[in-house]
């Protein structure tokens, strides 16, 4: 008899015991922020000369307005050394039109990872560049970034579309001077 007692008050208790976790599974929402190890948007690993890098860009969708980052982390390819001079990154626009470039900043390892931080105020297609010497040789990195919902219909589109409708406009043109032309010859046969 005690042993059922026990028993029926063990399963009492663990049954009737609330959950107390104030979340289940991964990191609570408020303990996240922009360096968390939120997946990035683009993570690419090369070799580059004398070196291997890898570079992530932060938040998975980089919107405008909104503080994103670069991490890179540049290793020699022989003895595995963490790279240690200074890398410049630098922006400019994904377009045949644009030449300008800005500087966003020059980094210092922390860690052997070198971070960049950035804020674009518009949508675009922006070329990243990140440009280190060492060893006496220049390195230079560039990479695509997307910031924001860009336009599916861009100049070349916009072009496609101007001579389409110039296709149209002169095959709309050529039918009717035919009709006419087929008009006037039918005419001109019921007269004679």
């Amino acid at each position: 008899m005690t042993y059922r007692l026990l028993l029926t008050g063990l399963l009492v208790l663990l049954l009737g015991t609330p959950a107390m976790a104030h979340h289940v599974l991964g990191r609570p929402a408020y303990s996240l922020n922009e360096d968390s190890n939120t997946p990035p948007s683009m993570q690419v690993e090369t070799q580059i000369g004398d070196y291997f890098v890898t570079y992530m860009v932060f938040p998975a969708f980089p919107r405008p307005n909104e503080p994103g980052r670069i991490n890179l982390y540049a290793t020699r390819l022989d003895d595995d050394a963490p790279l240690t001079v200074d890398v410049t990154f630098k922006v400019r626009n994904d377009s045949w039109f644009s030449d300008e470039v800005e500087v966003l900043g020059v980094q210092q390892p922390d860690d052997n990872v070198y971070r960049q931080g950035f804020v674009f105020r518009e949508n675009g297609k922006y070329i990243i560049t990140a440009e280190f010497t060492a060893g006496g040789e220049p390195y230079r990195i560039d990479f695509p970034l997307q910031i924001g919902e860009v336009s599916s219909v861009g100049p070349i589109g916009i072009a496609v579309a101007v001579i389409l409708l110039g296709l149209f406009g002169v095959n709309l043109l050529q039918r009717r001077r035919l009709q006419r032309l087929k008009t006037r010859d039918y005419h001109a046969a019921d007269d004679a």
